[in-house]
């Protein structure tokens, strides 16, 4: 599908009874949403920092997203927002997908840890030029990434061809009624029709579960602000429950990747702490754990702590586990314009941005450690370069 340069959808039609049936209105802004091209207005977002940090001389980010935004756009804007940074570690991780900033190349992979049932995330990364034969962990990579583009379909089919259980579920949990359920029905056949109408010339990059959020919220004007709210509250909840039920026989397993990792020379981080917490019982070989980001800060002390233990008990030999904190930035949010609906938390976070390092509670714990900013991007770029 030929687009203008990220085209806007068009007036929107007074507020009226919304059907299934797919109109102009639909069609604009969908083409506006699936566009993966920044206009000027997009790009002054990019390249205004949300928050500048005039003092922080050193910049540990190794869990942040850039989506559709070019890098050389993101490395402007992290060199305006530290304008006193001297050290630095930055490495994307995108979802299922290796990119590359400066040296280092990263990935955050999903996983399945058989001794956990459940699907996890790993943090993949290396020294770029490591990657040059690594035929088996892309085959892999290319596998698992996948399965985010089937599970959008799953949860709109969950909804259009219902799942009577999973959405009793999803509405019980939400507070929703009939109406709701029914107002979110005719959002995701509109949706449905318009992934199937262009399945062939749009990027693959745009097929997503925040393609559903970002689609209703378009049609707020005929929703009305109340009632799209309420059907992203029930969304949500359908999505989670598509999330859990998704067959975790479909992925790699953890050590699978962590051996493959390993095999060339990477380095291997758990995220998501407060999801992933007890993955610190088994012995995985891993350089570190995120002890916070902006959704899960719990447990920051508490895992602070677990990992000095397991430092003052390793062998000789044995690398120390790292501590490390993750902004978790999605950088397509930065190109939308702050609107209601949209989510101030995600909104707010910035590449590098890791307010706990400097917090004075927490940073009696990273003493005890022997651990912050400089001393982890040293260790752990000692071990990618190794």
């Amino acid at each position: 599908m030929k687009r203008e340069q990220h085209r806007q959808p068009a007036e929107a039609p007074a507020p009226e009874t919304l059907t299934a049936d797919v109109t102009e209105f639909d069609e604009r802004l969908f083409a506006a949403l699936v566009d993966t091209s920044l206009d000027a207005e997009a790009e002054r977002r990019i390249l205004t920092p949300g928050a500048v940090q005039p003092a922080q001389d050193s910049v540990l980010a190794v869990h942040w997203h850039p989506e559709h935004v070019p890098l050389p756009l993101i490395k402007q804007r992290i060199e305006a927002s530290y304008p006193a940074m001297r050290k630095s570690l930055i490495i994307p991780t995108q979802h299922n997908v290796l990119m590359e900033y400066g040296p280092y190349t990263g990935v955050e992979v999903d996983c399945y840890s058989r001794g956990f049932n459940q699907k996890v995330q790993l943090l993949l990364h290396f020294r770029t030029e490591k990657l040059r034969d690594a035929h088996v962990l892309k085959s892999m990579l290319a596998h698992t990434h996948a399965y985010r583009s089937s599970q959008l379909i799953d949860y709109l089919t969950t909804v259009t061809k219902p799942d009577e259980e999973r959405l009793a579920h999803a509405a019980k949990e939400s507070g929703s009624d009939e109406t709701v359920v029914a107002l979110a029905r005719i959002c995701c056949l509109k949706l449905e029709a318009l992934l199937e109408r262009h399945a062939g010339d749009m990027s693959v990059d745009a097929i997503k579960n925040k393609l559903v959020r970002n689609f209703v919220d378009g049609l707020r004007p005929l929703l009305g602000d109340a009632a799209a709210n309420r059907v992203q509250v029930f969304l949500k909840e359908v999505k989670a429950v598509v999330k859990t039920q998704f067959p975790l026989t479909y992925f790699y397993r953890t050590t699978e990747f962590i051996e493959e990792v390993r095999g060339i020379g990477g380095g291997v981080v758990i995220p998501h702490p407060e999801q992933f917490w007890p993955i610190l019982l088994a012995s995985y070989d891993v350089d570190g754990y995120e002890v916070w980001n902006p959704q899960s800060q719990r447990y920051t002390e508490f895992l602070i702590s677990v990992l000095y233990e397991k430092n003052r008990r390793r062998g000789n030999g044995e690398r120390r586990m790292l501590v490390f904190m993750g902004d978790d930035t999605h950088m397509g949010e930065k190109t939308l314009p702050v609107r209601s609906g949209t989510d101030p938390n995600k909104a707010r976070r910035e590449i590098g941005l890791q307010p706990a390092w400097d917090d004075l509670s927490i940073g009696k714990k990273l003493i005890v450690a022997d651990m912050d900013r400089a001393r982890v991007i040293e260790e752990y770029s000692a071990r990618l370069d190794g």
